[in-house]
């Protein structure tokens, strides 16, 4: 699907769209964390925390499956470099390409890291300290950090596969237009009459 020297416009609008749908559901489970507040049931005696429907959980769920899919969808694209045709062995063509590439995988672990943590641990806190008899109780809620973390990675991934992609591209023209070119020595056969 490599298309010209600076790839395929349908790659580059899915990337996008896929990497804003997945930094809007992160953005949305920042601001959509659990909180509680404890309440005392009458009959029982008993004190616990009463939590917000759990919504940040599904949005931090949804985030990492969308940049899952983004990810997924750059690196079914450009064989993440291991297979298919094989880019210009030295030089900037080569260089920038696998700079890129390794940029890409860290700051998209990350992102998928904070995530998918931000979703258990909120999870975690609506569905298992629901009832608890014990003094002086506080409810505890997720802070909003792991959300926003993984937020700004989502972004930082998402530049990260842009670069990638358009240096990717080049260098397999390049490696393309020097075979077509004459790059390699050719043999002259002369017939004489």
């Amino acid at each position: 699907m490599v298309q010209g020297k600076k790839g395929s416009p349908l790659v580059y609008i899915l990337l996008v769209v896929l990497s804003v749908v997945a930094f809007g559901f992160a953005f949305a489970a920042k601001g959509r964390t659990c909180t509680g507040r404890l309440v005392e049931d009458p009959q029982t005696d008993a004190t616990y925390c009463l939590y917000d429907p759990d919504v940040a959980t599904f949005y931090g769920a949804t985030a990492f499956l969308f940049l899952l899919c983004s990810q997924f969808l750059l690196m079914s694209v450009t064989k993440c470099m291991c297979i298919g045709r094989p880019l210009p062995s030295t030089g900037c063509k080569r260089a920038w390409p696998c700079i890129y590439l390794v940029s890409s995988w860290v700051t998209f672990l990350v992102a998928e890291a904070c995530l998918i943590a931000g979703a258990m641990r909120n999870a975690y806190h609506t569905k298992y300290w629901s009832m608890i008899s014990v003094q002086d109780l506080s409810c505890l809620t997720l802070r909003q950090g792991a959300f926003f973390a993984g937020a700004v990675f989502v972004v930082a991934t998402l530049i990260n596969n842009v670069y990638y992609y358009l240096y990717f591209t080049k260098a397999a023209t390049a490696q393309v237009a020097n075979k077509n070119n004459g790059a390699y020595p050719t043999v002259e056969v002369t017939v004489d009459a």
